[in-house]
């Protein structure tokens, strides 16, 4: 195999590819990057049995062939290159790299002993990039990390029709986006579930492209419990994850009688200053009066701190307490001006939805439930 390829090509398609590349392989060859030169293009692949990888760049090929290589160093080596064209060339055993004045020389692998990639499932729709990578990140905050409940550090796409709805819940917080996308078939109406740091990264490198082509495995097919995304010659497949999802949408209530709206940017300052004397895992209490909100943390003899905002209420006066951290998570996750926290009960969850303005327009795509904790007399 001998070719050249542009520089800053070639790190970024090596590091995209790299991304997933597992930390302590099972068998040496998952470490590497398969690198297949035909035609005028490089294709480089990885795979670890649960996420592949495959990305297709423009390069001058002089011969053709195949090698695998350790994918990180490679990453690593293309990052430090000059800003000049790289050379790629076999011989025997080694994968020489020379760039102007930079050589190097790396042991090539067994090629023949790289499982092979599966294969995309049938196509589903499309959805915008840039409407795919907000979605997931305002629901991946609310995704367990906690490794001993994989069901829960997944999210759940749900599709009906032209509406795709992503859930995701740590048992303390539950998120929930909707948004439009284009399908094949009007009439598709499926569920997902993969892990969320693994559609977090898609979400993300995939942000440069217009459209993100959704793949979605079907009952009986080859590649049964599988889900891919491709866009801009950038193509990845996951396996979904085992099992049901909890019923976490009948959370949310279906009415709530007490409304309290809130400047976002004023409401996530307070908390962050107030919370400086709350301990680890302390709530801070939120009371909502007519016209204003008190925010309190700290009790007894250790340090205490308090701040009142101009706030609407419309309903009862009510006092609850939540985790400043993942409410703040919740504030981050809305793009709007305002925030309304909608209640039936202290004891209760609470709804965070975006507003335009007090009294203005809701933004009913994005719903954040935050479940409150009990503040200590």
């Amino acid at each position: 195999m001998k070719l050249r390829v542009d520089r800053d090509v070639l790190a970024e398609a090596v590091t995209w590819t790299a991304r997933s590349l597992p930390q302590r392989p099972p068998v040496p060859v998952l470490a590497g990057v398969r690198l297949e030169a035909k035609g005028s293009s490089l294709t480089l692949s990885s795979f670890d049995y649960e996420v592949s990888a495959r990305c297709e760049v423009a390069a001058e090929v002089e011969e053709p062939g195949v090698v695998l290589v350790s994918g990180r160093l490679l990453a690593d080596i293309a990052k430090a290159l000059p800003a000049k064209p790289v050379d790629l060339e076999v011989e025997g055993t080694k994968v020489t790299v020379t760039c102007g004045s930079a050589h190097f020389t790396l042991a090539a692998m067994a090629a023949d002993d790289y499982p092979a990639l599966p294969q995309m499932p049938a196509v589903a729709g499309t959805i915008d990039a840039g409407d795919l990578a907000k979605a997931v990140a305002q629901v991946f905050t609310a995704a367990s990390r906690d490794e001993t409940l994989p069901m829960l550090t997944s999210v759940q796409m749900e599709v009906e029709g032209s509406t795709l709805t992503l859930l995701a819940t740590d048992r303390y917080r539950l998120a929930m986006r909707e948004m439009q996308w284009s399908p094949d078939e009007q009439s598709i109406s499926t569920t997902a579930l993969l892990k969320a740091r693994t559609l977090s990264d898609v979400a993300k490198s995939l942000t440069s492209s217009g459209d993100v082509t959704v793949a979605l495995s079907e009952d009986g097919s080859s590649s049964a419990g599988l889900i891919g995304f491709e866009a801009g010659g950038r193509r990845t497949t996951s396996l979904l994850t085992d099992g049901d999802y909890p019923p976490v949408r009948r959370l949310f209530p279906e009415t709530t009688t007490i409304h309290a709206t809130v400047g976002k940017d004023e409401l996530v300052a307070a908390v962050r200053r107030v919370s400086l004397v709350a301990e680890r895992s302390t709530p801070i209490r939120l009371s909502f009066t007519q016209g204003t909100l008190s925010l309190e943390a700290g009790q007894g003899d250790d340090a205490q701190a308090s701040e009142e905002l101009v706030a609407h209420l419309d309903g009862e006066d009510i006092s609850t307490a939540f985790n400043p951290g993942y409410l703040l998570d919740g504030l981050a996750a809305l793009s709007t001006p305002y925030v309304r926290l909608d209640f039936t009960h202290p004891s209760k969850p609470a709804v965070l939805t975006g507003m335009d303005a007090i009294g203005g327009q809701e933004d009913p795509s994005f719903r954040y439930l935050i479940m409150p904790i009990r503040f200590g007399a």
